[in-house]
C-alpha cells in the first residue's frame, strides 16, 4: 500500500508525540518537528508508509541520541496490558468459541498503537470488543485453513498488543496441538513495535519459535527481512498479519493465505478496505 497524502501529515505529527515522549526541550522539539517537516517534503510516493516511517524514526533517534525513542511507554503499555490477564483468561475459560474469542483479544490489543492517528481507550475497547462483530468477517474461513496447517507465521506489532498476541498463540496450540507457531518481530526499536527484548520477557521464546525479522519498519516489509524470516513467512500454511502496518506492507503481497487482524484507525487503511475507522478486520486474502 503506498503513500498517501494524508498519511504524510500523520508522519510528520508523529514527530510531535516523539518530542512530548521523551520531554523534549524547545530546542531539540523544533529540530524534531522541522526535519521530519523538511524530510516530508521529498517523502518517495512510490514506497509504503512503514517504509517512510522507518527512515523518519531512524534520524529523530539520531537527532534525540536515543535508540528507543519510546522505551518508557513501552514497559507502560505492558504493564497495562499485563493487568486485563486475569480477565482475559476468565473470557476465555467460559467463551463457547474459543477461537473467535482469542481473535477478539488479539484485535482488542491492537488499538495500543502509538503511531494511529485515532487513539482508543483500552479498557473501553475491551468492554466492547466482545459485543462487536467483524466487520470483514473471515472467522470461519481462517477455521478452516487453520484445522489443516501444520506452520502458521504470527507477525506482531505494538508492544503490550503482544501479551495479547500470547493468549493467541496459547489459544491455537490448546485447538490446533501440531500446529508450529513462529512470532515475528521488528529487528530493531521502531515506533513502539515489539522487538526480542520485550517479546522475550513475556516468554514468547519458550511459548513457540520467536523470530526476529530483521525489518527496521513498522510493519513486515518482506525484501527487509531475513532470508530465514522469507522462508518461514514464504513456507507457512497461514500467515496472521496483525495491526495497520502489516497490512501496509503488504497489501499487496507475493502469496496468499494471509489472515489481516486489525482495527481501522485511519482514513487511508478505511478506504482500502472499504470500511470505517474503528471497525475490526478479520481478512484473509
Amino acid at each position: 500500500m503506498l503513500i498517501d497524502t494524508e498519511c504524510i501529515g500523520c508522519i510528520v505529527n508523529q514527530s510531535r508525540k516523539v518530542a512530548d515522549a521523551i520531554n523534549a526541550d524547545e530546542v531539540l522539539y523544533k529540530k524534531l518537528v522541522g526535519d521530519v517537516e523538511q524530510m516530508s517534503l521529498s517523502f518517495d510516493r512510490d514506497s509504503t508508509p512503514p517504509e517512510i516511517a522507518a527512515d523518519v524514526y531512524a534520524h529523530m533517534s539520531v537527532l534525540a541520541n536515543k535508540e528507543d525513542l519510546y522505551s518508557e511507554l513501552k514497559s507502560l503499555s505492558t504493564q497495562k496490558a499485563q493487568s486485563f490477564l486475569p480477565f482475559l483468561y476468565d473470557k476465555l475459560k467460559t467463551s463457547e468459541d474459543r477461537l473467535l474469542t482469542a481473535l477478539k483479544i488479539a484485535v482488542a490489543g491492537n488499538v495500543i498503537d502509538l503511531a494511529a492517528a485515532v487513539e482508543f481507550d483500552l479498557q473501553e475497547e475491551l468492554e466492547k470488543v466482545f459485543e462487536s462483530r467483524f466487520s470483514d468477517n473471515n472467522v470461519a474461513y481462517l477455521q478452516n485453513l487453520l484445522e489443516s496447517a501444520h506452520n502458521i507465521v504470527i507477525l506482531g506489532d505494538n508492544t503490550g498488543e503482544h501479551i495479547f498476541d500470547y493468549l493467541l498463540i496459547e489459544t491455537l496450540q490448546e485447538l490446533y496441538p501440531s500446529l508450529r507457531c513462529s512470532y515475528f518481530v521488528r529487528g530493531v526499536p521502531i515506533i513502539n513495535d515489539v522487538t526480542l527484548k520485550e517479546a522475550k520477557e513475556a516468554g514468547f521464546d519458550t511459548l513457540c519459535e520467536l523470530v526476529d525479522s530483521g525489518v527496521n519498519t513498522p510493519g513486515f516489509s518482506y525484501e527487509r527481512a531475513t532470508p530465514y524470516a522469507q522462508k518461514l513467512f514464504d513456507e507457512a500454511d497461514v500467515v496472521i498479519s496483525k495491526g495497520m502496518g502489516n497490512y501496509e506492507s503488504l497489501t499487496p503481497s507475493h502469496r496468499r493465505d494471509i489472515c489481516f487482524l486489525l482495527k481501522v484507525k485511519c482514513n487511508v487503511v478505511a478506504t482500502s478496505l472499504g470500511r470505517d475507522v474503528g471497525d475490526i478486520i478479520c481478512k484473509v486474502i
